[in-house]
């Protein structure tokens, strides 16, 4: 078993399921004592109860990234629990479908809080620690919905596109401090996500996004994670301020329909 990441710590946001979970179990497969942080207490303690299950090390707390406070408290978590914080993974976000001018502005401000702002807290508050050590990677999970628009989609896409602007900028600020920042870009994934999404339509969606994917299917959380866990890695040592495109071959194609027949 590989311990890329054995004597670190990493943090990982929106970490009690989906993409966040899968993180939180890869870091810990590969040697890392993780802080599992999640808006639900149960689930951030089931994903920790099931890394330490594992014979890995884990702590857990609730928290909301959006929170200025929580951010701190779950970084200082770390550094209490383990002394150091040399991976923080940002995961959280949110979105609501509907369309823009039927967009309230609780949902507008709250999509952006979620998604964007606990990015910006997740950099602000670490970045002390990191230039202490003088080493620290973060990964933002970003999307392809940052990189194009979804239709009913228009506060996430504002969002996550400023995920992918703010990765760059950070990666600028920070790199003399030897201090890498990335984020992942992940096409459609099979999470709980689609379900509370889709709702009822869930199947259908299901069906429809795996249908757009060149590769036939939707994504798994684990394949996300494994990106994750690369760009958090020593074997990235030279990738800084990148936006990993994980979309099963989506955003390679123009949409237009084919002239020869598949």
């Amino acid at each position: 078993m590989s311990e890329r990441f054995k004597s670190r710590t990493a943090v990982v946001t929106a970490a009690g399921s989906g993409i966040g979970a899968a993180t939180a179990r890869g870091f810990a497969r590969e040697g890392a004592r993780v802080v599992v942080a999640d808006l639900s207490g149960k689930r951030a303690e089931e994903t920790a109860a099931g890394i330490t299950a594992a014979g890995g090390q884990a702590a857990w707390i609730k928290m909301d990234a959006a929170d200025p406070g929580a951010m701190q408290a779950t970084l200082q978590l770390a550094l209490d629990r383990y002394g150091s914080v040399d991976v923080l993974v940002n995961n959280a976000g949110y979105g609501e479908p509907g369309l823009l001018a039927d967009c309230s502005i609780e949902v507008w401000n709250r999509t952006l809080a979620v998604t964007l702002t606990s990015v910006f807290l997740g950099l602000k508050y670490s970045l002390p620690q990191m230039r202490r050590q003088g080493r620290g990677v973060v990964v933002n999970t970003a999307s392809i919905s940052g990189t194009a628009g979804d239709y009913g989609m228009s506060a996430y896409n504002a969002a996550k596109a400023g995920v992918i602007n703010l990765t760059r900028s950070a990666a600028l600020e920070w790199a003399r401090d030897g201090i890498r920042v990335n984020c992942v870009c992940p096409g459609g994934i099979d999470t709980r996500v689609t379900q509370v999404l889709a709702g009822e339509r869930a199947g259908e969606v299901r069906r429809a996004m795996a249908a757009v994917h060149p590769l036939g299917r939707m994504g798994d959380a684990d394949e996300i994670a494994n990106a994750i866990l690369f760009l958090a890695s020593d074997e990235a040592s030279f990738i800084t301020g990148a936006a990993l495109v994980a979309d099963g071959g989506l955003t390679a194609q123009t949409g237009l329909p084919p002239f020869v027949a598949r």
